[in-house]
């Protein structure tokens, strides 16, 4: 293998907490709450699936239905598709919906997994090119750069900035051109089995991880380093098999 290509949320970075961002907010605005109320909005918030890279809506609203399959098209729908979900939850104050989307693209909001920076760092010193292909509404690069693992990726293609979403073949196809490789010779790593499974259109492999809370995946990417020293093509293998 030549390239690795990565998604992002939930492979190798995971947002923040429900309750912690709405904590985060709360703190930022001044605003006051009762514990229970805090609990309880959390609680709501996290049934209506408002934070990006969370967990997936409980059921959608009719009037967030219309964005909510290209959302990943463009930073407005992105917005318009959280935000929409959120105002769904009673909150003091309507601007903290608003502030509750900024808040989850700070660098803050996101840590990366225990074997992230590991991983990447290995496949830096093994001339491995790496890419990053999100669907994504934001830019990205910032939460890299401040965590120091932006010198470990070669190039990103994010949905919003092609108005493509995954498993739309394009933004693989864009990764690997960016990459200068031959996408039989590339392994493209995600959570999503619809939205990454995608790139065996183009003969990549294909390896999927567990979308869990860091604590609980501390080493789910490390098999990806056997893979590239395996050489592993998809050879027209389903991408459901995970590799």
């Amino acid at each position: 293998m030549t390239a690795v290509l990565f998604d992002f949320s939930g492979t190798l970075f995971r947002v923040e907490s429900t309750e912690s961002w709405l904590r985060g907010v709360i703190a930022e605005a001044g605003v006051e709450l009762a514990e229970a109320e805090v609990a309880e909005a959390a609680q709501a918030l996290e049934t209506m699936g408002a934070l990006p890279g969370g967990g997936a809506p409980s059921w959608l609203p009719e009037d967030v239905a219309s964005v909510w399959g290209v959302r990943d098209k463009s930073a407005e729908l992105h917005r318009a598709a959280y935000t929409g979900l959120s105002r769904h939850v009673p909150l003091p104050h309507d601007r903290l919906h608003d502030l509750l989307y900024d808040r989850h693209m700070s660098p803050a909001a996101w840590g990366p997994y225990p074997d992230t920076a590991e991983v990447l760092g290995a496949l830096r010193e093994r001339g491995i090119g790496v890419g990053v292909v999100s669907n994504i509404g934001w830019d990205i690069r910032p939460v890299f750069r401040e965590h120091g693992l932006d010198p470990y990726v070669d190039t990103y293609v994010l949905s919003y900035e092609h108005g493509v979403q995954k498993p739309d073949p394009r933004l693989f196809r864009t990764a690997c051109a960016a990459l200068d490789v031959d996408p039989r010779d590339v392994v493209m790593v995600g959570d999503d089995r619809r939205a990454d499974g995608g790139a065996a259109a183009l003969g990549c492999a294909v390896h999927f991880v567990d979308h869990l809370p860091a604590a609980e995946r501390p080493d789910g990417l490390r098999p990806v380093l056997d893979l590239v020293s395996a050489g592993v093509r998809t050879n027209g293998a389903d991408p459901r098999n995970g590799h």
